[in-house]
């Protein structure tokens, strides 16, 4: 499987590092990057990380807006200039920059979470809050759908 699935929760050891899920260093191999990708999540106290897969995302992101635009050198900032390449030790371990702690409030443990292409770093308690709130959100999605395929029949065709 290529794909950041599952979710796992370790703790930071006395020196500060974090073992990679087995399952993420495995996929993150075979894309042949080498390192940890990661960089604040814009819009959640969460860190995103990966290998080309993200790096490909953020670029065509940049790459949407017109050269020199406001928006693009922003994107650019946000994403380039507060990221980090981390280099795994021979277990595979890493350690997370304090910007990138801070950021997603993590203390003494983390929280793994496969995204498919990419997976957050959360803290363990943030996690259980955003899995709790996307779990509710999608059930109602679930719901909506529900209700609206009610109305239609299987050809297609309204009741």
């Amino acid at each position: 499987m290529d794909r950041f699935v599952s979710h796992y929760i370790l703790r930071l050891d006395a020196k500060g590092r974090v073992s990679v899920p087995a399952p993420f260093r495995a996929l993150l191999g075979r894309d042949g990057f080498e390192g940890l990708y990661c960089c604040p999540a814009l819009d959640r106290p969460a860190i995103e990380a990966g290998g080309r897969a993200l790096l490909a995302e953020i670029e065509q992101l940049i790459a949407s807006y017109p050269p020199f635009s406001e928006e693009r050198e922003h994107f650019a900032t946000a994403l380039y200039g507060t990221s980090e390449t981390l280099k795994m030790d021979g277990e595979g371990r890493v350690t997370l920059p304090d910007p990138l702690k801070d950021h997603a409030g993590i203390m003494d443990a983390v929280a793994f979470v496969g995204l498919g292409h990419k997976f957050q770093i959360w803290a363990p308690d943030r996690f259980s809050a955003q899995l709790s709130t996307a779990t509710g959100k999608m059930r109602a999605l679930r719901k909506a759908l529900s209700a609206q395929g009610a109305a239609v029949t299987p050809q297609g065709a309204r009741e």
